[in-house]
């Protein structure tokens, strides 16, 4: 744990805050005085990855070019000037809640634009995993779907879920299976009614620094 926390350079504070739990037992997991189990582990991933996000997903990239994958996949990655809401973020994107019962106070911090057909024939499995793995408490948009089944499985099996997922693509209805496993996993899904990816990439980067 140690290790990782200082190969994305974030203070023990830092991570401890992030994570809600005083410095002293995260000192006590990095010193193997304590045995995380697997619930510490996400919360410390997830608190890595947060840090990283805020200061603009420099180490995750490191990762992401160390692990072969092709940023061609990624249309847009940006982060929000405010954290958006649930409410907020289905408004920008002209969305449609496929399933009614979210969990309350859901907040993205930023967002990633990922091209599905591009992601599904250029990434290996573990790629993709890794990719999503670098999107806690971001909006994950999967663009070019037809259905929406592969990349609502591919988030089912991965250990780090977005906290909000938005499909683009479909003009008729969302697979089933798809609303499913969003419901099984607790995460919000939402489908964008705008006509064109660039429309979408442009409502969002409004809400954030770099319009």
């Amino acid at each position: 744990m140690r290790k990782w926390r200082e190969y994305f350079e974030v203070s023990q504070q830092e991570v401890a805050r992030s994570m809600g739990v005083s410095p002293s037992v995260l000192s006590d997991y990095e010193k193997g005085r304590r045995t995380p189990g697997a619930g510490f582990v996400r919360k410390f991933v997830r608190a890595l990855l947060k840090i990283d996000a805020e200061r603009g997903s420099r180490k995750v990239e490191n990762l992401s070019r160390a692990l072969g994958i092709p940023m061609t996949a990624v249309i847009d990655m940006q982060e929000f000037r405010e954290p958006m809401t649930l409410e907020d973020l289905i408004l920008a994107v002209d969305g449609i809640l496929l399933y009614p019962d979210y969990p309350k106070g859901v907040v993205a911090y930023g967002y990633t634009v990922i091209d599905s057909i591009k992601a599904i024939l250029e990434l290996s499995s573990m790629q993709f995993y890794a990719l999503l793995g670098s999107v806690p408490e971001r909006a994950v948009v999967f663009t070019r779907v037809t259905a929406g089944r592969s990349p609502m499985v591919a988030v089912r099996v991965s250990l780090v879920k977005p906290s909000v997922i938005v499909l683009h693509g479909p003009r008729t209805r969302v697979d089933y299976l798809s609303i499913e496993l969003a419901r099984l996993d607790r995460v919000p899904l939402v489908l964008s009614t705008l006509p064109s990816v660039d429309e979408l990439v442009a409502r969002l980067r409004s809400r954030t620094s770099s319009r």
